[in-house]
């Protein structure tokens, strides 16, 4: 969450202007019967007013300000859930005050999150589904954060004699990860030992993964889904490569599958890809509801393998209204309509329905990426075929614009197509990214090769790049 500063005055309107200002952003047609009746100024929008706005007047400003937000459906920056059914958006409304952590007085909301934990199991391959530990989150970071959490507590336990006197942990991951490794070795104090980017390798190698680990690695994350190009990393040569290095060591390494958004999509399309709890190196998986999961933005899912992966001294037991409630969260309090749009949407997909969405967003990517391919002016760094997103920069030989320059004229049409520069060892390389989902549809898609066609004259046209500020492109690790 973004960290916000108050008001500052001084860069403000001046105070013998703010009346005035107050005065015009009201439309007197707010008014419910008199137009002019109690509209003469709107309330100041950085302190609290000093008496109640009519409803109807609070919220034609709120949602009026809102308008200047970019259209969620055109945000090809975010793998984010951006439609859903009418049904399940009743669903959510009838259950957006049940408080989720309440399993006590909303039992039959909790036995919908147990059926979902169960659900994944099975999806995932898990060896006994029944006896599989998982809980509901408010995202794939919260999810990251606590599959994290259980490493460093389990080596924390094999290590008690060297722990913390001498020993300190670290976690082995590529460079591509989703800020949320880097947040939580940042947090719980374990060092970040990152795989490089190489050439036209974008995400973590198994052989130098294997390399970074010593007695002091808690485990090793493998992405399912890169937000850097939507590529797989080699979750089955990872494995092979630390069944070799305990083979020589000893070492026996954990592996975290952080599929925040390809375990919501392999299942279903990629089926004989193992990387899932079939390799028993694998100790935990997460993922995003949200995402490719097919829900509005507020849910994910943390499992482990079984109640050995997850030690029972991170799992609270609380006295809380009313009953003895087990809990493993960073967040508490939080509402279960998320969690009950997830059992709706497993419900009324089946594994045929998320198959046929999933395949759509995978046969559109595709089609895309080789309709701006056959443009010309770009050359593809991946093509959709494994998550349903694709990253692509200028070809060799384009001096007139670079991708910065395209995002900034496509965004002038409404869409948000991120330009971004790759990390170590890779920051030559910027790209546009574009990631397909649910909604986004072949017109639309039809729609945006049509901008960019349009704008691509007068793009070839300039001198040279018009220049950005580096400290503003963002890898939209969403």
């Amino acid at each position: 969450m973004p960290l916000h500063r108050g008001a500052d005055r001084a860069a403000g309107v001046p105070e013998s202007e703010r009346d005035e200002l107050r005065r015009l952003s009201i439309n007197p047609f707010y008014g419910e019967a008199d137009p002019t009746s109690e509209m003469t100024s709107a309330p100041p929008m950085h302190r609290l007013p000093d008496g109640p706005t009519p409803s109807d007047t609070a919220y034609q400003l709120v949602h009026d300000e809102l308008m200047l937000d970019g259209n969620s459906r055109l945000n090809l920056a975010t793998f984010v859930t951006t439609w859903m059914e009418p049904q399940a958006t009743v669903l959510m409304g009838e259950c957006r005050d049940k408080n989720m952590i309440d399993k006590d007085e909303y039992p039959r909301t909790a036995e919908l999150e147990r059926r979902c934990v169960s659900m994944l199991a099975d999806l995932w391959n898990a060896p006994d589904p029944a006896t599989t530990v998982g809980c509901s989150t408010t995202g794939s970071s919260e999810a990251c954060m606590l599959a994290g959490m259980a490493l460093k507590r389990r080596w924390a336990s094999r290590n008690a004699a060297r722990y913390p006197a001498t020993a300190r942990p670290n976690l082995v991951m590529g460079v591509n990860v989703q800020v949320c490794w880097d947040k939580f070795c940042n947090f719980w104090e374990v060092e970040a030992r990152q795989v490089p980017m190489e050439g036209d390798r974008f995400h973590l190698d198994p052989g130098a993964a294997a390399e970074l680990c010593d007695e002091n690695t808690i485990g090793v994350v493998a992405v399912l889904g890169s937000t850097f190009d939507g590529s797989y990393e080699p979750v089955a040569e990872l494995c092979a490569a630390l069944d070799a290095l305990q083979e020589r060591t000893g070492l026996d390494i954990p592996v975290h599958v952080d599929g925040a958004s390809g375990a919501m999509v392999a299942p279903f399309l990629d089926e004989d890809l193992v990387w899932d709890f079939r390799l028993p190196r694998v100790s935990s998986i997460n993922t995003s509801g949200h995402k490719y999961g097919l829900v509005y933005p507020g849910v994910g899912w943390a499992l482990w393998r079984s109640p050995a992966e997850l030690p029972e001294e991170l799992v609270f037991r609380v006295n809380y209204l009313g009953g003895d409630m087990p809990t493993f969260a960073l967040n508490f309090s939080r509402p279960g309509a998320q969690v009950v749009a997830q059992y709706y949407t497993f419900l009324r997909l089946g594994r045929e329905g998320y198959r046929a969405v999933q395949q759509t967003a995978r046969d559109i990517a595709g089609k895309l990426a080789g309709q701006i391919a056959e443009l010309g002016d770009f050359r593809l760094l991946t093509r959709g075929n494994e998550l349903p997103v694709f990253a692509f920069t200028t070809a060799p030989g384009v001096t007139a614009f670079d991708v910065f320059d395209v995002s900034r004229r496509l965004r002038e049409h409404g869409w948000l197509v991120p330009a971004y520069t790759f990390p170590a060892n890779r920051e030559d390389l910027s790209v546009l990214r574009v990631v397909c989902r649910n909604g986004f549809s072949a017109d639309l898609a039809a729609l945006l090769v049509a901008d960019l066609k349009r704008v691509l004259p007068e793009l070839r046209g300039q001198q040279g790049p018009l220049g950005r500020d580096k400290s503003k492109a963002t890898a939209f690790h969403h």
